[in-house]
Order: C-alpha cells, then structure tokens, then sequence
C-alpha cells in the first residue's frame, strides 16, 4: 500500500526512534511505502521542502510557531495548519496517490485536509488518538464550555467531531479511551473504535556499571540512594504542583534522589522551588546533551509519570515505554480517570497513587527502595512491553481492516 502520514510531531528522518517512525518503520519492512508530513516552524526560517531517503519521503510544511511559544500564537498557528498542509500536499504530492491515510491527535485541525485526500484517492483513514481535545483544555481550566472561551470550545469541538466523523476506524491507546470516545461522541459506531496502543521498537540497553556510575558522578547524582527520574514535558498537563509536593515532602529523605530532566510551560515554576528550597537529594535540568540524557535516564531505578488530578479523559503518556524499554519499574501519580495505574499494577511493573495523595506517593516511593523488589519490577516492565507494545503489534492492529 501506499501510505501518508500526517502529524504535528517534528520528523525529520524515519529512522528516528519514536512511537510514530517506529510504526512507520514496520510499515515498510512489511513492503509498504510511506510519505510523511510533518510541520516546519516558523523560527527555522526555511520554506516548505521535502527531504528524501531511500525508504521513506518527508514533506515538511511551513508553519506557524506551535512549540514552545505564546498560547495566542500556538492557537493561530493550530487553526491554520489544514490550510498549510493542504497546500503543501497539493503541490508537492499532486500526483501521488494514497491507500492508506494515518493520522495522529494532536491536532484535531487537519479534518478538511484528510476529508480532502479521503475523496481524491479514494483512501482509508485511520486515526491514532493520541490526544482528546478540546476536553483536555477544559480540564486544565484554559477552555470553558460556558461564557466568552465557549466560542473556541465549541469552534474545537465541532472539528473534533468532524475528525471522528471522516475517519473509517479510530485507534485509542488503551480501553479507557475507547470507552470515553465512545460515552461522549454517540454517533461514532462502536465497532470503528479500537484500542491501537502507544509503542516502539523496542531497544537492547546495556546496563553495564561502570557507564552507570560515570554518568551518575558526571552530574553529581549518588551512587548509594535509590535514584527515581522524571523526563519529559514540564508542563500545566503534569500537575507540577503535585511533583512539588512529592520533592517537598521527601527533602529529608535521605534513602532516594530525585532526577527531573525536562522543559515546558511549568519550568520556571519549578527551577523557583529548586532555587528557594536547596534540595540536597534532588536535582533538575532543562536540557542535557541526547547521549548523555539516555545513558543517565537508563542508569536511573524508577522512573516516574505524573499527571494533573483535574483530568476527566484518560491520557496514557507515551513516555511509559522508554522506562519499560530500561527494564525500569513505574511509579505513575494521575488523575483517576486514566486507566495506565491499572495497566501497571496489573503488569507487576510499579505502582500507582492519585496525584493529590503525598503521603501514598511517600509509601510507594519507600515500597521500591527494595532493591529485589525494583529488579522483578524491571524484568516484568520489559517483557509486558515485549507482549504488548511493539510497533508490530500496532502495525497488526491497523493491517487487520485491510484483510
């Protein structure tokens, strides 16, 4: 099959390691063709151009500025990319023509571009949701359903139905999602929706001891305390307050180190508790050089998920996978709507607290200071990974409606 691939996500090879280039990697080592477009922010200050490999082509679209910048221009920059993308694809991909086409949430702004390459080639469409907004930004309190915001939420809402309504099958991470897609869209038929879940190629890490310790007494990290790690975005979604909480209340906790290793909406707010507290079993970094972040994140014991209490929909955050890929155990602080505290208790691969609860974040943190415990945790975290969230196994997923 011919396949596309449209997402936000900032890809410039395929050979990367993502969830998303490892399924389109296993797409065309089962003898596919894959296009690729994929946005180009402003502030690279380079027009729409395609970059060519020998297995896989990449359009990348100019676009507005959409990370790491203003709300305001984040939201204009959303709401025109399905005029960007169109563009693009009808003058560099004019004359090919596609079977399949894949696309992820976010955004929920592409649905007129998909609606329109559905029509012109006759394709399948296949939505990865990754992302349920506007929902999500009602939970964080930046939409409201009432009052001047309900102009953007029902502006949002109404493309979010239309993706669901042109799409042929809907691919959810886990069934929690399903379940929620399906309680508040009733016109979507259940037997479209899915769970197609997060997952990768997996990697062979080598743990060996002496890399360990280097990288540890590089950036001064104790080699005698159990090291738990967060990495990844530090933003609104996180509930930051509550990671706060958990720092606060273990700085006297002279058994473990915390590793926080990121960058968002929420850095400034916590480089500021880092500055006024002076924590001694913690540390935080915005960047760290790709290698050096890897080696560190790998040589860590727990890696740690956090997500806002205010959530109704249920995220399941991708970055699960990397500390199963490490053979690491979870601790996972959410909201009780999401359904990854069940995935990892059931899995023996961690544990699970509420992210308002310090004291039973403190219990499970003092619960995987055992070590036996930590290393059956670790060995079950890669083999559920192996079971379940390869690349092949989404790949299988997707390829079924086309037996």
């Amino acid at each position: 099959m011919n396949i596309i691939f449209l997402t936000l996500s900032n890809i410039n090879s395929i050979y990367e390691s993502s969830i998303y280039t490892d399924l389109l990697r296993e797409f065309i080592n089962n003898g596919h063709s894959v296009t690729i477009v994929s946005p180009n922010e402003r502030r690279n200050n380079k027009q729409t151009h395609i970059i060519e490999e020998n297995i896989s082509k990449i359009l990348k679209v100019k676009v507005g500025n959409i990370q790491k910048t203003s709300i305001i221009e984040k939201g204009i920059s959303t709401v025109l990319l399905e005029t960007n993308y169109k563009s693009a694809i009808k003058k560099h991909l004019n004359d090919t023509k596609f079977d399949l086409i894949l696309y992820s949430t976010p955004p929920i702004t592409l649905a007129s571009t998909i609606e329109f390459l559905k029509k012109r080639d006759n394709a399948k469409t296949y939505l990865l949701l990754k992302d349920i907004f506007p929902q999500n930004a009602v939970d964080l309190g930046m939409l409201n359903k009432n009052g001047v915001k309900s102009v953007l939420y029902n502006y949002f809402r109404l493309k979010e139905k239309k993706l669901y309504e042109i799409s042929d099958s809907i691919g959810c991470m886990s069934q929690a999602n399903v379940e929620f897609i399906l309680q508040n869209n009733h016109k979507i038929p259940s037997n479209i929706v899915e769970v197609c879940p997060n997952s990768i190629e997996p990697l062979s890490i080598e743990k060996d001891s002496l890399s360990k310790k280097e990288i540890k007494n590089k950036y001064e990290i104790p080699l005698d305390k159990t090291v738990f790690i967060y990495g990844g975005n530090l933003g609104k979604p996180q509930g930051i307050d509550f990671l706060i909480e958990c720092l606060r209340s273990n700085k006297d906790n002279n058994q473990v180190y915390f590793v926080i290793a990121g960058s968002g909406t929420e850095f400034i707010k916590i480089k500021k508790f880092f500055d006024n507290e002076k924590l001694t079993n913690a540390c935080l970094f915005s960047h760290l050089p790709k290698e050096d972040y890897e080696i560190l994140a790998n040589s860590c014991d727990v890696g740690l998920i956090f997500l806002d209490k205010r959530f109704t929909i249920p995220n399941f955050p991708s970055r699960l996978l990397s500390y199963m890929q490490a053979s690491m155990p979870v601790l996972a602080a959410t909201d009780v709507n999401t359904d990854i505290g069940k995935v990892i208790e059931q899995g023996g691969f961690g544990f699970w607290c509420e992210s308002s609860d310090v004291e039973q974040f403190n219990n499970k943190v003092q619960q995987l200071c055992d070590l036996k415990l930590r290393e059956r945790m670790g060995l079950n975290a890669r083999e559920y990974l192996e079971d379940n969230y390869t690349a092949k196994h989404s790949y299988e997923i997707i390829m079924n409606h086309f037996k």
